[in-house]
Order: C-alpha cells, then sequence, then structure tokens
C-alpha cells in the first residue's frame, strides 16, 4: 500500500491529532481510522462520473506514535468498482498540503 506516514508523533502531538481529525472528517466505525473526503474538483474523470460510488475519500489512521495516510482513493459505497485507484499526482499533493497544514495549524512540528 502506498502511504504518506507521518510518525515520532509524541502523546500530546497525537491527542491534538485525534482532537482534530475528530471534530473536521468523518469517522470510519472503528477508533483511529477516519476518513479525509475529496472534492468534486480533485477527482479524476472516471470518479467524477461514478455518482453510486460517491463520497470519495482518503483514509487516514492514526496510531498511538503515527499517522498514515493511505494514497487509494477509496468510495464510501463500494468495496470493488474500477473508480477505487490510488491518487494522481493532483489529488496526492492535495493530500499532503492538507495533512501539512492540519500540523502546522496544530503546532506540531514532524
Amino acid at each position: 500500500m502506498k502511504q504518506y506516514v507521518i510518525d515520532e508523533l509524541e502523546p500530546q502531538d497525537h491527542d491534538a491529532v485525534s482532537d482534530y481529525l475528530q471534530r473536521h472528517t468523518q469517522p470510519a466505525g472503528v477508533d483511529g481510522l477516519f476518513w479525509l473526503p475529496i472534492a468534486e474538483d480533485l477527482l479524476s474523470p472516471e470518479q467524477h462520473s461514478h455518482d453510486d460510488c460517491k463520497p470519495f475519500a482518503f483514509a487516514l489512521e492514526l496510531l498511538p506514535d503515527r499517522l498514515v495516510c493511505e494514497l487509494l482513493v477509496r468510495t464510501g459505497n463500494r468495496v470493488r468498482c474500477s473508480c477505487i485507484a490510488y491518487a494522481n499526482r493532483q489529488q496526492r499533493e492535495w493530500l499532503v498540503e492538507t495533512i501539512d497544514a492540519i500540523l502546522d495549524k496544530l503546532g506540531i512540528k514532524a
């Protein structure tokens, strides 16, 4: 699995990230797992045309010492579909920039 990982989180950093994700993302129904929705304008043409598969999101897993961000664009409605794919360049850059901005906002120097 391709991932963007922020490791060596301190306990207070973990708590701050957890609080932020609980307020600003969608819970995935499993402790420590969150969905970060992807805006319509970032979807690939195939993803954009798959209305039945929307919404699309990145999975974020918060562990005690790290934040793991999958680079797989997932659908909330299906397990398998051709629109589920690794992030394209624009989606990947958006995810990295978004996570970096969250850490910066929280004062976490990762």
